[in-house]
């Protein structure tokens, strides 16, 4: 089991960098054959749809994903859907058709994929634990997201360097090659027994509604709701950042550093959460996070234009947030199984992720509208109040109720405690 969690660690870790690769190269590809400006973002448009409603669309489907060979039916479309467009740039017939296309295709693969592969860790871990592992589902998810991390931190400039060097073209046919053998690992990853309540559920009814599961578990529905609306707020950065670093006198130079903190500070913390993640109660980890988050979003305007102060504020949140990120995933590997467990991802993923898209989507007319310290500021109030109300929300739903026995019991007891003094009062009447 080990072997194939590893296995599964470095094909994310290529997933990731696939994905990062792509998010430089794809925008000059399209613009240098197209010549239209509008078609750079085309591809990434595309992919947020699948994202968006895979929870509608994907019930089903997910549920087959439980081995390594499934995952690797999934990768290989992704790599079918990367090479679109480098195939069609030979013909010479790249257009809006196959950038959509692509857009399309790729993005229902990494719907899928996220959510499986995090499921399949998880399964896999506790499998490995009971034949005498000592690093459960928690631990592994956490080393998963390191790579997720490390891969955001070195990719973009590597793609910058290949794309110089190489052109974009080439590039994606490089990545594609690369998904493709990633494709071909995942059949070695083996699945695990089914879990005995996922047998006794008839195969046409195992589609669970992640709302559903989200329903049972109002500590998990919490700490979904707190990394959707820090999703949402992500734009006040990025963006944020931009329009201020332009304002400043600074193009670039501010997004750079508050990328660059954030990005280092991530990586860092990421190296510490696998060891400690399983020791902190996960409601505290999750809230505590996210509410540091938004403190680093309030800093951020009181920094510029300095960039050290820039980048040590984004360090802040950077260290925060791979902690809210590997306390979500623990709780929902400890409490939920199978399809419940595949639902409870899914979930995750549309808020976080999903979010994060429609907030770029919308997040710049929001802040041409108010401007960007304000954007920053409300964000950071946001997310400050999001832990709050998360946190009581949590603990108010993993608090026990009454004991319905003791609850009938001291019925029953006041019950003969009114009778007896009733009896007696008569008695006393009587005499």
């Amino acid at each position: 089991m080990r072997t194939s969690l590893l296995l599964l660690t470095a094909t994310t870790f290529v997933t990731w960098i696939g994905t990062r690769l792509t998010a430089v190269a794809l925008p000059l590809v399209a613009l240098q054959e197209t010549g239209e400006p509008w078609t750079m973002g085309l591809v990434g448009g595309a992919a947020g749809l699948p994202l968006l409603t895979v929870a509608w669309w994907g019930r089903h489907v997910r549920d087959r994903l439980t081995t390594g060979r499934a995952l690797a039916v999934v990768m290989a479309a992704n790599a079918v859907g990367m090479a679109v467009v480098p195939a069609a740039t030979i013909s010479g017939e790249l257009g809006a058709t196959a950038l959509g296309a692509s857009g399309l295709i790729t993005g229902s693969a990494a719907a899928l994929l996220g959510p499986a592969e995090r499921s399949l860790v998880a399964d896999l871990a506790d499998e490995h634990v009971r034949r005498g592992g000592r690093m459960g589902p928690a631990r592994w998810l956490a080393w998963q997201d390191l790579a997720h991390r490390v891969s955001m931190v070195f990719a973009p400039p590597a793609a910058a360097w290949c794309v110089t060097v190489w052109g974009a073209a080439p590039l994606l046919w490089c990545e594609t090659v690369v998904v493709g053998l990633a494709a071909l690992a995942l059949l070695a990853v083996p699945g695990v027994p089914t879990p005995t309540q996922d047998r006794t559920v008839p195969a046409t009814v195992r589609g669970v509604s992640a709302v559903a599961v989200l329903r049972r578990h109002p500590d998990l529905a919490a700490g979904v709701a707190m990394a959707g609306i820090a999703g949402v707020c992500w734009f006040g950065f990025s963006l944020g950042l931009t329009i201020l670093g332009t304002e400043h006198g600074r193009p670039g130079q501010l997004l750079a550093a508050g990328m660059g903190g954030y990005g280092l500070a991530s990586v860092l913390a990421s190296f510490v959460v696998p060891f400690v993640i399983q020791r902190v109660p996960h409601t505290l980890a999750m809230s505590g996070a996210w509410l540091t988050l938004g403190g680093a979003f309030l800093l951020l305007p009181l920094a510029t234009p300095s960039l050290v102060g820039v980048a040590c504020a984004a360090a802040v949140g950077g260290a925060a947030t791979p902690w809210a990120i590997a306390a979500l995933n623990a709780a929902i590997s400890s409490r939920t199984h199978g399809a419940d467990r595949r639902a409870a991802f899914t979930a995750e993923t549309v808020l976080h992720s999903g979010g994060t898209s429609v907030g770029l989507l919308l997040g710049g007319a929001v802040i041409g509208w108010v401007g960007a310290e304000t954007v920053l500021v409300a964000a950071g109030i946001t997310q400050v109040m999001a832990a709050v109300v998360g946190a009581g929300w949590a603990r108010k739903a993993t608090q026990p109720g009454p004991d319905p026995g003791q609850a009938s019991g001291r019925r029953q007891s006041l019950r003969v405690s009114t009778i007896s003094t009733w009896a007696g009062g008569s008695r006393d009447q009587a005499r």
